[in-house]
C-alpha cells in the first residue's frame, strides 16, 4: 500500500497529470481557455504515430515469435470477455437500459490509447522496460468488445445495427487504429535505421506533447461533466471507479500467464483497466444509435479516464512490481 501510495503521490506531481488537472480545473470554472480543435487532432496524430513506431522498432529489435502471438490472442480474447463482465456489473449497479449498459461495456472492453501512452511514460518513469509489442496488443483490443457489444444489446432486447459492410469499416479503418496500425509496421519494417533517421521528432518532443494534450483531454472531460450531472446517479458513477479494478484485475492474470516482464505485466492492468473515448464513441453511433452518448462518454473520459491517470495506472504498477518481485 505504501508503494501505492508513494507512486500516486509521485505520479500526481508529473506535468502531465497536473496538466490534465488545470484542463479539468479551467473547464469547471467555466474558464474561456481552449485547446483548437486542428491542434488537438495534430497532436493526438503525433501520439500515435509517435508510440506505434516506437513499438514497432521493439519488435524489429525483439523479433516475431510465439510470445507476441499469444500476447495478441489474449488481448483479444479480454477485449471480447470484459464488455461481458461490465454488463453484469451494470445490471446489478445500476438501471441503466440494455441499450445503454452494453454501449458503456464496449468501451470499457476495448482501450483507450490515451491512458495507455500516459502508461508507458509511467513505466518508464519507474525504470521498468515493457515488451515493444504491446503496443501492437493495444491495437488488437480496440475493436472485440463492440461485437460483443452488439451480441448483448440484441440478447438483452435493446436495438443492435447488423454488422454490415458499413459499420466494419467504421471498426477496422477507425483513424486511431490505422494509424497505430501503420506506423508499428513502418517502425516494424525500417527498425533502428528508421529511428535514427526520426529520433529527435519522437523521442524529446514526446512528454511535451503529452502534456498539451493532457491538458486539452481535462478540458473536454470537465466540459463532459459540467453537461451531464443528471445522467450520473451513485451506481453510474461507482461503476466507472469500480471497472477499472476489475479489467485491471484480469490484465494482471493475463499478464502473469504470459510470462511478461514487470513492465509489460503493468501495460496489460492499464489496457484491461482502461476505457475506449475515440475509436468505440464513433462506433456506437452507427452500431447502437439508441445509446445515450451522455453515459457512456462521461464514464469512460469524465470518470475512468481522471481515476486512471490518478490513481490506476501507479497503483498497477506498484501491483506488477510486487507480483514481479
Amino acid at each position: 500500500m505504501q508503494d501505492i501510495l508513494s507512486l500516486a503521490t509521485a505520479n500526481l506531481l508529473t506535468p502531465m497529470i497536473l496538466c490534465f488537472a488545470l484542463g479539468l480545473f479551467a473547464a469547471l470554472a467555466r474558464s474561456e481557455l481552449s485547446i483548437p480543435e486542428a491542434v488537438a487532432k495534430g497532436m493526438s496524430i503525433y501520439l500515435l504515430f509517435s508510440i506505434g513506431f516506437k513499438g514497432g522498432v521493439a519488435v524489429a529489435d525483439h523479433g516475431l515469435d510465439a510470445t507476441l502471438l499469444a500476447a495478441l490472442a489474449v488481448g483479444v480474447i479480454l477485449s471480447f470477455v470484459i464488455p461481458f463482465v461490465a454488463f453484469g456489473l451494470l445490471k446489478a449497479m445500476t438501471r441503466l437500459s440494455a441499450t445503454d449498459a452494453a454501449a458503456v461495456a464496449a468501451h470499457y472492453g476495448s482501450i483507450s490509447i490515451v491512458t495507455f501512452v500516459t502508461g508507458s511514460s509511467v513505466v518508464q518513469g519507474a525504470g521498468l522496460v515493457a515488451e515493444g509489442y504491446m503496443v501492437a496488443v493495444a491495437a488488437a483490443m480496440e475493436a472485440p468488445a463492440i461485437i460483443s457489444a452488439l451480441y448483448l444489446a440484441s440478447r438483452s432486447g435493446g436495438r443492435a445495427e447488423k454488422m454490415d459492410a458499413d459499420l466494419w469499416r467504421e471498426i477496422l479503418l477507425n483513424g486511431s487504429i490505422v494509424l497505430l496500425v501503420g506506423s508499428f509496421l513502418i517502425g516494424l519494417v525500417t527498425g533502428q535505421p528508421g529511428m535514427a533517421r526520426i529520433e529527435a521528432f519522437i523521442v524529446a518532443p514526446f512528454q511535451g506533447v503529452l502534456c498539451l494534450f493532457l491538458l486539452d483531454m481535462g478540458l473536454v472531460a470537465g466540459r463532459g461533466m459540467r453537461g451531464a450531472k443528471g445522467v450520473m446517479t451513485p451506481g453510474v458513477l461507482a461503476f466507472g471507479l469500480v471497472m477499472p479494478v476489475v479489467g485491471a484485475a484480469f490484465g494482471l492474470a493475463a499478464g502473469m500467464a504470459l510470462g511478461l516482464s514487470t513492465g509489460g505485466v503493468a501495460l496489460m492492468m492499464v489496457l484491461a483497466g482502461s476505457a475506449s473515448y475515440i475509436a468505440v464513441p464513433a462506433a456506437m453511433r452507427v452500431a447502437l444509435p439508441d445509446a445515450n452518448p451522455s453515459v457512456y462518454l462521461t464514464l469512460s473520459l469524465g470518470v475512468t479516464f481522471p481515476f486512471n491517470l490518478v490513481i490506476g495506472i501507479p497503483a498497477w504498477v506498484a501491483v506488477a512490481q510486487a507480483v514481479g518481485g
